[in-house]
């Protein structure tokens, strides 16, 4: 018979809850203000927390931004994943997968583009860019699936054509600059250039 996870002790539940404190206070300010404009003892006095403390979670603004961005992330592509269930074509199916992962990234462009970077260029060891990363293969991955799945490509080929999906997404959105560019024209752009890669 399975045991029933034990709860958490006092110690980790405080643990959580700053950590908690520290997502939500540096999401804000990020929001607010661009990652550019915010210091760590900014977040670490809305969080309530000592610097020191905060760099127990996480060393860099980089690795803060990658925090709390890799939750927005996974959220929008569980909704990518919904809608894409409900699309008709191949490349609808796609699209309609990535389009929730391009407006998360447009919500604060200069953060955008940072947390792209990090994803690229941070430390492979990092946990928060490990989690980037493992974002970034679930997304191939439900490419992939719709590929295999819906354009009856075998899996092998899907995967490589998920990975050439997922660099035509992640470049679009590296891009686009600036913040006057809607997330709807980087997935025109987007869609344009996966029609032409697709099967027909």
């Amino acid at each position: 018979m399975p045991m029933a996870p034990q709860p958490l002790g006092r110690r980790e539940r405080n643990k959580q809850a700053k950590l908690e404190r520290i997502i939500a206070a540096a999401g804000e300010l990020f929001a607010e203000h661009g990652i550019d404009e915010v210091t760590t003892q900014q977040i670490a006095d809305k969080a309530d927390i000592g610097t020191g403390t905060l760099f127990l979670y996480a060393k860099t603004k980089g690795e803060l931004l990658l925090l709390v961005q890799n939750a927005h992330y996974a959220t929008a592509l569980d909704r990518g994943r919904t809608a894409a269930a409900g699309a008709q074509s191949t490349l609808d199916r796609v699209l309609a997968l990535v389009a929730p992962i391009v407006e998360c990234n447009r919500v604060q462009v200069d953060n955008g583009r940072t947390y792209l970077r990090e994803m690229v260029f941070g430390e492979p060891t990092e946990p928060h860019h490990a989690e980037a990363l493992s974002i970034v293969r679930r997304t191939e991955q439900a490419i992939a699936d719709i590929l295999t799945q819906h354009a009856e490509i075998d899996e092998p080929d899907a995967s490589t054509l998920a990975r050439v999906i997922s660099a035509v997404l992640f470049l679009s959105m590296a891009s686009s600059a600036d913040a006057a560019t809607s997330a709807a024209e980087i997935v025109a752009s987007i869609r344009t250039q996966v029609a032409v890669i697709l099967p027909r």
